[in-house]
């Protein structure tokens, strides 16, 4: 498939954005794994389980935990083994607005229910291995939590449980509990896993599950902009025209993504609580207008109950959830802000 047709099928520009994208890697970085010991919120005492991550940027410099979503992994940005631009490469980077020329970047593959031997992963859990993975590497503090999406719910976490170990946290589009408009999308998500689990099209149902997923991440604006039209009658059925989309990203998440995990991780979303008083760290907030799954209205709730003092920054942008995916130029802006503001 040809460069153009990939950014007509994925997203819009998307060409241009990896031949955008520097790959170069002018900065140390360490891409491995440590064993750590934690207490699962739902196991039955300490277990020892291996967390991957990655560790890059200038040597010496202060650590910034940077994560994403349940489907985001260590590769925040590219590195010596990952030769891909990683999944924010656009923000992070040297000379982006996470620096890797002044900063150390921390991420993590996210741990799930069978690294754990638990029957289910917490927020807690993540953000435990995380303090587990610092003390291993010699970190005692970090400069800042970015975390997005579900990496925002384990921010809200970490600043709960460990905030004496962290100067500020940045939370884009994620909040203290998940929303029961969210929760609901997500339980029809796993029960379509589960479906495929017991009647052995798991592939089949891991990808609807995906697709519909994808209409949650995404604003009607933005699907019906980019998909109005009629449906065109080919290969014996009346096809539309979002049906290439959905089933493109269906594809791709199969290829990378294990049910069992998917079904941990987005349980482990609508399992998240966190009591904001007890986040006694300096805040921004990130939200977007057009998000259905992380309404404006429990970003503001959020700000107003956090034990300390905190910022509401309100993107407009027609792409909803995944705002913190697409609106580069603007969170470029609001991540410099706020990692300048952590010093004052």
């Amino acid at each position: 498939m040809s460069l153009a047709v990939a950014s007509q099928i994925a997203e819009p520009h998307v060409a241009e954005a990896l031949r955008d994208m520097p790959v170069a890697v002018p900065f140390a970085c360490q891409r491995a794994a440590r064993r750590v010991r934690i207490a699962p919120r739902y196991g039955d005492g300490a277990v020892e389980a291996e967390v991957r991550y990655l560790w890059a940027g200038a040597p010496g410099a202060p650590t910034i935990v940077v994560q994403g979503g349940i489907s985001a992994d260590r590769d925040v940005c590219a590195s010596a083994e990952h030769a891909g631009p990683g999944w924010w490469g656009m923000l992070v980077g040297a000379g982006r607005a996470v620096d890797l020329g002044h900063v150390r970047v921390l991420a993590i593959d996210w741990l799930d229910a069978d690294d754990l031997k638990a029957p289910s992963v917490s927020s807690d859990d993540q953000a435990d291995a995380l303090a587990a993975l610092l003390d291993a590497l010699g970190v005692s503090r970090v400069e800042a939590f970015i975390g997005a999406s579900y990496g925002a719910m384990v921010g809200l976490a970490f600043a709960a449980r460990h905030g004496d170990r962290l100067g500020r946290l940045i939370a884009l589009a994620g909040a203290h509990r998940p929303h029961p408009y969210a929760t609901a999308q997500r339980a029809v998500q796993r029960g379509i896993v589960k479906l495929g689990l017991d009647n052995g099209c798991v592939e089949d149902a891991l990808s609807l599950a995906r697709q519909l997923a994808v209409t949650t991440y995404r604003s009607g604006e933005e699907i019906g902009r980019r998909f109005a039209g009629g449906p065109e009658y080919r290969d014996g059925r009346f096809q539309l025209p979002v049906e290439g989309w959905l089933e493109h990203h269906g594809r791709k998440f199969v290829a990378r993504f294990d049910a069992r995990r998917y079904l941990a991780l987005s349980e482990s979303i609508d399992l998240h609580d966190i009591d904001p008083k007890t986040v006694r760290v300096p805040a921004t907030l990130i939200g977007f207008a057009s998000d259905r799954l992380v309404p404006l209205a429990d970003l503001c709730a959020l700000q107003q109950q956090l034990g300390a003092p905190a910022s509401l920054e309100v993107v407009e942008t027609r792409y909803g959830h995944d705002g913190f995916l697409k609106e580069h130029e603007r969170l470029a802006s609001l991540l410099r802000e706020a990692l300048h503001a952590r010093g004052e």
